[in-house]
């Protein structure tokens, strides 16, 4: 998976008035007192098939109940030769899509706040998962046994600054922790 950010999308993203709310936003969080966090709500698969579709549409974060401009509307499947037809992205490349977003904005942020103009971003993103373990095959790991971030980063900073920018970004990623530390995950069932 190749996430490319261009120039033009650069200078929109770092404008003044994002990182101004950015910024903002951190400090509300900060000034709140209590614990803060995001949570994604009513996303949901309302289909019966091997192609789901999923929508949110609010969210709960810095400290209250929250909806975003639009909904938004997530497709998902799988390629035919896992029985899919093909009709979206498969959900472990949607964990894939997730991380390297989340470390490109984070990058762009954090060049934001240290006044660094990058005029080049692109993350290669790869995951390498054995389907014995999917298809019960063998006893192996279902999930990814290991996923490889490579970024190219271009800016008016030398090497070792845009280098930096990736590190700090990584070490705030949500998605990268929920990625490399154990999540407990709640799942309810309602086979009524």
């Amino acid at each position: 998976m190749n996430m490319t950010m261009r120039p033009a999308a650069l200078a929109a993203l770092l404008g003044a008035t994002a990182w101004s709310g950015f910024a903002q936003t951190a400090l509300d969080v900060k000034a709140s007192g209590e614990k803060s966090f995001y949570a994604d709500k009513r996303a949901g698969n309302n289909q019966v098939s091997f192609e789901s579709q999923s929508t949110i549409e609010d969210f709960f974060g810095v400290g209250d109940e929250r909806t975003h401009q639009r909904t938004f509307t997530f497709d998902a499947d799988h390629p035919a030769v896992l029985v899919g037809k093909d009709n979206g992205p498969t959900p472990v490349e949607f964990v894939l899509h997730a991380l390297a977003s989340c470390l490109t904005a984070g990058l762009a942020n954090i060049a934001a706040a240290r006044k660094v103009t990058l005029t080049e971003v692109r993350s290669t993103i790869t995951g390498d998962i054995d389907l014995n373990g999917i298809f019960g095959l063998q006893d192996v790991r279902n999930g990814y046994e290991g996923i490889k971030v490579e970024f190219t980063i271009r800016g008016d900073a030398s090497p070792e600054v845009l280098a930096s920018l990736v590190e700090q970004s990584k070490s705030r990623s949500a998605v990268y922790d929920v990625i490399t530390n154990s999540v407990p995950v709640e799942l309810t069932i309602d086979a009524g």
